[in-house]
């Protein structure tokens, strides 16, 4: 019998991820995408793998991790004291989780750190704390509820004098997308810190709040504000300001949501509960922002100056640099966005005009605007500028992918530089380390 029920939760699975990978195919179609074509063919297949491995957490139970995980450690003789000694705190930190936001379907990052008190005179093993927090990591969330979630679990489990969790999140910043991604001010991510707690952990204000504040102090972890909880306040994620669809192509519009929702029913997700109503609408507004469409790429009309060879310094040539680029765009592999920055460099005849950075930011959100790699994004941009100037371009791009954090690879904080190279750059050694080391400069100012 046990097999048998075995057999058909895989083969539910196995059908679940098949209905995911035609969804995707759905939303492909909908941005204008050829999904045989090379780069996204297999991609419906890495968009459900990824998404079931982000989604774990729903196929798995917490009590089953505590379970067999706590062990005997003497507390005061008279039994009802704390293992360890009273008030003998006990804190994980950092823990570096990632989860799905509810709201938009992106995922965003967490630092968790994890504390406490143990009673009944008994401890559960440490590697558990991070167990069940990735458990619940592994939905749908908000960081407020994955705090309750994690800390509900741990108090039932363990059954403590006490438990805490804080969380530390970061979550994607959407651009100003009407602005064309040109507001410099622009902040990257959008930063939310918050608390639970149970037993002795329940009065915000009671002196073992300050034990564990002050033990994370220890690592240069502040995070006093955290437990002030307000639940009124205004959703952190940026997709809430606007959820209103792009009145264009009613019908493939309303055939992509619906795809998105039944994405979610794969994942095991009710559709109409309160923190994703909405959702779907969402998530494929800001995938419209890169739907294959003939955009024009503006120059202002800019030609590349030619000098009168009888000119003094006809021949003499400079570099120029336009640095820190502002860039979004969508990875086309597995629908998830990165984002990062652009260095150009070039040489330009000495009595010639640079060309301005307005023409090279339009040329880098031209390219930014579709489903792309970075590899490719960084030879386009070269590629352009080389035809305006006729020649020697360098290219570097850095950028940081939300495929890095999910997928089970989970490289938070990582960063991807990619390097095109055209005209003299590709074999002057000196004219190239002059350009990174203006990188490193204002990247270290």
């Amino acid at each position: 019998m046990g097999v048998l029920d075995e057999g058909h939760v895989e083969v539910g699975f196995e059908q679940e991820t098949l209905a995911i990978e035609e969804a995707v195919k759905v939303l492909l179609q909908g941005l204008g995408e050829d999904i045989n074509r090379e780069g996204l063919s297999k991609t419906p297949a890495r968009v459900a793998k990824a998404l079931r491995e982000g989604t774990r957490g729903y196929r798995q139970k917490a009590k089953d991790i505590v379970q067999g995980a706590l062990f005997p450690e003497a507390g005061l003789n008279n039994g009802i004291g704390h293992a360890g000694g009273v008030g003998g705190l006990v804190i994980v930190r950092d823990l570096d989780l990632f989860s799905y936001c509810e709201s938009c379907l992106l995922p965003f990052q967490v630092k968790c750190h994890v504390g406490y008190v143990p009673s009944g005179q008994c401890v559960v093993g440490l590697s558990k704390l991070s167990r069940v927090a990735d458990v619940f990591a592994k939905r749908l969330q908000d960081p407020q509820r994955l705090a309750d979630d994690v800390c509900s679990a741990l108090n039932h489990g363990i059954k403590p004098a006490g438990v805490a969790v804080v969380l530390q999140c970061l979550h994607i910043h959407f651009p100003n997308l009407e602005l064309g991604f040109l507001d410099s001010t622009h902040q990257e991510w959008v930063k939310v810190s918050v608390c639970s707690g149970k037993g002795l952990f329940e009065n915000a204000k009671a002196t073992i709040w300050s034990d564990f504040l002050s033990l994370l102090k220890f690592r240069g972890i502040n995070v006093e504000k955290t437990c002030t909880r307000d639940s009124t306040g205004p959703c952190w994620c940026p997709s809430q300001s606007s959820s209103a669809l792009i009145p264009c192509k009613i019908e493939i519009v309303h055939q992509m949501v619906t795809a998105v929702t039944s994405i979610l029913r794969s994942l095991g997700e009710d559709p109409l509960r309160k923190g994703l109503v909405g959702t779907p609408n969402r998530y494929v507004r800001w995938l419209l922002n890169f739907e294959k469409t003939n955009m024009e790429l503006k120059l202002d009309g800019y030609v590349c100056g030619k000098m009168d060879p009888f000119q003094p310094n006809c021949n003499e040539e400079e570099m120029h640099s336009e640095l820190n680029l502002a860039f979004w765009s969508q990875c086309e592999h597995h629908l998830l966005p990165f984002h990062g920055v652009v260095h150009i460099g070039y040489f330009c005849t000495k009595g010639n005009n640079p060309i301005a950075k307005s023409i090279l930011q339009s040329i880098v959100h031209f390219y930014g605007f579709k489903l792309q790699v970075q590899e490719r994004i960084t030879r386009q941009v070269a590629e352009t500028v080389s035809s305006l100037l006729g020649g020697d371009v360098i290219v570097v791009v850095e950028a940081s992918h939300s495929c890095m954090v999910s997928r089970g690879i989970e490289k938070l904080g990582s960063n991807t530089a990619t390097m095109a190279l055209l005209g003299r750059f590709s074999t002057d050694d000196a004219a190239k380390t002059i350009f990174l080391q203006r990188i490193q400069n204002t990247s270290t100012s």
